[in-house]
């Protein structure tokens, strides 16, 4: 095992942390003196960090779709290290496109870099978390887990699987001292727009991009990363963590929207949702 740093310092493991939000996150953990794990699959953008911090960042390549190469990695990072502390979902890209637009190539593709890698990272550091009886796990969704929106719906349907997953992760692995939050950005100067895949577009939907790209040039005001990485170094220096943490005013205020929308179609259907359920005891199965 190779240490080096205070003995007190926390380790990170940081997936996607060579660019956007996941170098913001690196570099504020290591100006806080903490030691780290950044997993991207290319480090080279890491090796200045590197440099400025010698022996406290551990650079490893990692494809978060390989669930092999991920419990390696993680394994690796433990040995190195000899523990974890913070874990950071971040690793992730965008598909932009209209559901019906989606080749399965491209849907599959979707799902398994945003959700199954984060499981994939999930399943390999509990088994390290749950030994040492300790732990953070911080899943980096989106507001586009709020709700769906026209020619994200992919990239919702991602962000929707990694919630619920982590809904329940949170609840299985609060036994064992391992807390989870689900961390929900708006709008950051990321690549994450600017590198997003588009599928093949189809001619029917041109007058909607024509109306996306009108409101997206009038209302699109984002921030910079540094101040989510601020936001996340609050969040895991609190005893009393929550399980959702909302990034930014403008998704604060759209989650707030959509919630309250949410429950005025509930009331206003509330009589056809509870008559749809009458309490009877259980069928009688008659043996084979």
């Amino acid at each position: 095992m190779t240490t080096s740093g205070s003995a007190t310092s926390r380790v990170w493991l940081i997936t996607g942390a060579s660019r956007g939000l996941g170098r913001a996150f690196t570099e504020a953990a290591l100006a806080a003196g903490d030691r780290v794990v950044g997993a991207a699959r290319d480090v080279s953008p890491l090796d200045d960090l590197a440099a400025r911090h010698p022996g406290r960042l551990l650079a490893l390549r990692l494809d978060v779709t390989d669930r092999a190469a991920v419990f390696d990695v993680v394994a690796r990072a433990v040995q190195h290290f000899g523990r974890l502390d913070i874990v950071v979902n971040n690793a992730g890209a965008l598909y932009a496109g209209m559901v019906e637009e989606f080749t399965e190539a491209e849907a599959r593709a979707q799902l398994d870099l945003n959700f199954f890698g984060a499981l994939w990272v999930s399943q390999a550091v509990l088994p390290h978390l749950r030994a040492q009886g300790s732990g953070h796990l911080v899943q980096i969704s989106s507001i586009g887990a709020l709700g769906g929106f026209p020619s994200t719906g992919l990239y919702s349907a991602s962000k929707f699987a990694l919630e619920g997953m982590s809904e329940a992760l949170a609840a299985e692995a609060a036994r064992f001292g391992v807390k989870v939050t689900i961390v929900q950005p708006g709008g950051y100067w990321t690549d994450l727009y600017t590198s997003s895949r588009a599928t093949t577009p189809n001619p029917a939907y041109d007058a909607l991009r024509e109306e996306l790209a009108r409101q997206w040039a009038e209302g699109s005001v984002d921030s910079e990363p540094r101040l989510a990485a601020e936001a996340v170094m609050k969040l895991v220096a609190s005893d009393d963590p929550p399980l959702r943490l909302l990034l930014g005013s403008m998704v604060y205020d759209v989650a707030f929207d959509i919630s309250k929308r949410r429950m005025e179609t509930w009331a206003a259907w509330e009589e056809v949702s509870r008559a749809a359920e009458k309490a009877i005891p259980a069928p009688i199965t008659e043996p084979a």
